[in-house]
């Protein structure tokens, strides 16, 4: 036999359940978006040193480039690529 005590525990439970993904569901969503762009900065950086040495083309990879390019992903390597236009 099912008891309500059984059916009003899981009810709180769910709902305990809801609340709690609710929350971290933004903070989640943040870090998924960080990581995305960091993996497509990275990807688009590498490449872009491999290829720029025979057009003498190179972005150095340090914490500074590392932050831009994590942070803001495709659009921080254009912006290290015409900051290395324009310093250089």
């Amino acid at each position: 036999m099912i008891n309500n005590k059984f059916i009003g525990a899981y009810s709180i439970g769910l709902i305990l359940l809801f609340l709690v993904l609710r929350v971290f569901y933004t903070p989640l969503k943040v870090v998924f978006k960080l990581c995305v762009n960091t993996l497509a900065g990275g990807f688009i950086l590498i490449l872009i040193n491999f290829i720029g040495k025979f057009v003498g083309i190179n972005i150095g990879m340090n914490v500074l480039t590392s932050l831009v390019v994590g942070i803001l992903g495709i659009p921080g390597v254009s912006l290290m690529l015409i900051l290395q236009t324009v310093v250089s």
